[in-house]
């Protein structure tokens, strides 16, 4: 690596390093109160926020990177030029195909890595972060409390006396109504604890009686331990491999979807590696302010491109909207640069 590639690496990296701090910043504070809102619905301590925030960092990486890619070389490029040692290189016979090579390789790289990214980490994650939540919510569905009337476990009305906050119980009492099918029950424990075994319930008795209310009387039967079990709307599931998941995208079209455009995003270094070099470098005197614009519509113009052809047709996305935004941009990279300098 020569001293100019040296010293244009410098450049970049310092200001990347700036601008990938500055975004993924905002980027988690997004996400964060997103994971926060769920505390209306279940509780959460602090580690368990964590926990989701974790869960959630291969995602916020896929969504910053790129751009902070993209706006630093951009920027980059435009403070050489503003200072014209961008003009001082070409005088000089340094070729700019020479820094389209260098930044398009470090582009490839990168999105290379996000590609692994999204096709290994995201769906593992994605996975977890979903069970954690419908454990967490499964755990919420049972937090009876000493004194109360009216709460209730699976087809069960309980009461207990007394509770701690290890969710173990003293004084259970359990009521189901009669139906067609079973006749009315009563349970009385003198002790009880509730298990969460992967989303599902279990209320564990210890030392009560059962009685069971029918037409020709009511029996009594003694249990040393019993288990009454509850299964949640959702269960939480068994997580599936790299390959089992991404095979959704055949008969799922939003996790198709999901697949298109996150693979776009990652694709979106190497496809916008010539567009930065055609809007950062310029003449300073003919072009002073016009980079913030121009950066802003070929970010638009990419995401909308990406979002309409991954609704419309996920499974060719990736490669159609690549090739426009690549070749269009390469077009107007040898009008403005390799034609001028």
């Amino acid at each position: 690596m020569n001293r100019v590639s040296r010293y244009l690496l410098k450049h970049f990296s310092e200001l990347f390093s700036s601008l990938f701090f500055i975004l993924f910043f905002i980027t988690s504070v997004v996400f964060f109160i997103k994971i926060t809102a769920l505390t209306a619905i279940i509780k959460m301590n602090f580690w368990e926020l964590g926990t989701l925030y974790i869960y959630l960092l291969p995602k916020t990486l896929v969504y910053t990177l790129p751009i902070t890619f993209f706006v630093a070389l951009c920027i980059t490029l435009f403070n050489l030029s503003k200072e014209n040692e961008t003009i001082v290189l070409f005088t000089l016979g340094y070729d700019p195909k020479k820094i389209a090579q260098l930044f398009l390789g470090l582009s490839a790289l990168l999105s290379f890595i996000l590609i692994l990214d999204v096709l290994l980490l995201i769906p593992i994650s994605k996975q977890l972060n979903s069970n954690f939540i419908e454990y967490k919510k499964a755990e919420a569905k049972f937090n009876i409390k000493a004194n109360e009337f009216g709460q209730r476990f699976s087809d069960w009305l309980v009461y207990i006396e007394h509770s701690d906050n290890d969710r173990r119980y003293k004084g259970v009492t359990l009521y189901q109504a009669a139906t067609q099918k079973d006749d009315e029950k009563l349970i009385v424990a003198t002790n009880a604890i509730i298990d969460n075994e992967k989303g599902v319930l279990r209320l564990n008795l210890d030392q009560g009686k059962i009685f069971e209310f029918t037409k020709e009387g009511i029996q009594q039967v003694d249990f040393e331990r019993m288990h009454i079990n509850s299964q949640p709307k959702t269960i939480v599931g068994k997580l599936q491999s790299i390959i089992e998941y991404w095979n959704g995208v055949f008969t799922d079209h939003k996790r198709a979807y999901d697949l298109s455009f996150l693979l776009l995003i990652s694709l979106f270094p190497l496809a916008s590696t010539l567009a930065a070099l055609s809007i950062g470098i310029v003449t300073y005197r003919y072009n002073k302010g016009g980079i913030y614009f121009e950066m802003f519509v070929a970010i638009s113009f990419y995401l909308v491109l990406a979002t309409l052809l991954s609704t419309w047709h996920p499974q060719s996305a990736p490669l159609v909207v690549f090739l426009i935004m690549f070749l269009s941009t390469y077009k107007i990279y040898q009008k403005r640069i390799r034609a001028m300098f």
